[in-house]
């Protein structure tokens, strides 16, 4: 008699409990394996928030010199602002990050997850019978939002979720 490997074990008995079930691999690879959704983030290579602030940087050619003119035309001091406004949409517009499940996380440098989630053989932490644990590397307020998207996850199913959030802003 053979025997199976262990991680085919472990997922057979995660598929028996109803926590694992099979993920749509094009919806998957938009999220970290913690559950966040990479495509909205603004570090995110393909990103909308890349896209618009290409889009807009555009639009805005040589705005500059016009923006100092418009402060004191329109006694607007928004205006002055405008070459910090101009060096963070430049910013946005030069981020190249690929995702969690493609590269190491460019935003969290302690996160521990993306090592983990291969290690345990999970697409997803909620799939982990360790969930929820405290090696994640992320500070209070990220662990806490986590945990819940995760839970979120597990009660409705990741094509469930993508579509409750995919128009939603991450921010």
């Amino acid at each position: 008699m053979t025997r199976k490997p262990d991680l085919l074990i472990k997922m057979t008995n995660l598929v028996k409990l109803n926590i694992y079930k099979p993920v749509n691999t094009s919806i998957k690879d938009k999220f970290g394996p913690c559950g966040i959704f990479c495509e909205k983030c603004f570090a995110f290579s393909d990103g909308t928030i890349k896209q618009n602030s290409i889009s807009l940087e555009n639009a805005l050619g040589n705005f500059g010199i016009y923006a100092e003119r418009f402060s004191e035309l329109l006694h607007e001091p928004a205006f002055y602002e405008y070459p910090n406004f101009k060096r963070l949409l430049h910013y946005f517009t030069t981020v190249e990050c690929r995702g969690c499940r493609k590269e190491t996380c460019k935003l969290f440098e302690n996160c521990m997850v993306r090592n983990c989630h291969k290690i345990k053989g999970v697409d997803f932490c909620f799939q982990c019978s360790e969930f929820p644990c405290s090696d994640t590397g992320f500070d209070e307020h990220l662990n806490k939002r986590f945990i819940q998207i995760n839970l979120r996850i597990r009660k409705i199913g990741i094509e469930k979720y993508y579509n409750e959030v995919k128009d939603k802003p991450r921010y």
